[in-house]
């Protein structure tokens, strides 16, 4: 059992929680209020010549099965909108399954509508179990590169 797992089970018992280092392993124990951990690691932008943009967006998190798993990413305006290109997910990109062995993980999105005047925005990752909570990364879509992104705009 790695140290994570030893010290969340230590913590729960501690509480007077009854659960086995069996169930924190398989991520079973809900009990605990935890912040989502799915971090963005790199993020590559590109506009595409219809004014939209397109985002390859490379996330980290520690699969464990279908209940816990970084289930989306969200493209998110300095206002605090969400970009959703396809209004039937709730995310900017929907994520379908667990990455238990490929990680991190790259998946695209096209078709990103930034409005006019729009130039940062900041990818965060979701976290099926745990929510909201990981590394993000602010992209300033005026800068070719920057720390853990690149944009590629069209001249």
């Amino acid at each position: 059992m790695n140290w994570m797992y030893t010290l969340i089970l230590a913590g729960l018992m501690a509480c007077g929680e009854d659960v086995s280092a069996e169930d924190v392993e398989q991520g079973k124990s809900k009990s605990v209020s935890t912040v989502g951990n799915a971090d963005v690691t790199s993020v590559f932008a590109r506009e595409e010549k219809d004014g939209k943009w397109t985002f390859h967006v490379s996330v980290q998190h520690e699969d464990v099965n279908w209940e816990d798993y970084a289930d989306g990413w969200d493209v998110v305006l300095p206002d605090g909108v969400t970009l959703q290109p396809d209004r039937f997910h709730q995310y900017t990109k929907y994520i379908r399954h667990p990455h238990v062995d490929e990680q991190p993980f790259t998946r695209t999105q096209k078709e990103i509508e930034i409005p006019e005047g729009v130039d940062k925005v900041t990818v965060r990752a979701h976290d099926k179990r745990d929510g909201w909570g990981g590394k993000e990364v602010e992209v300033d879509l005026n800068v070719r590169f920057g720390e853990q992104f690149s944009v590629k705009r069209i001249p």
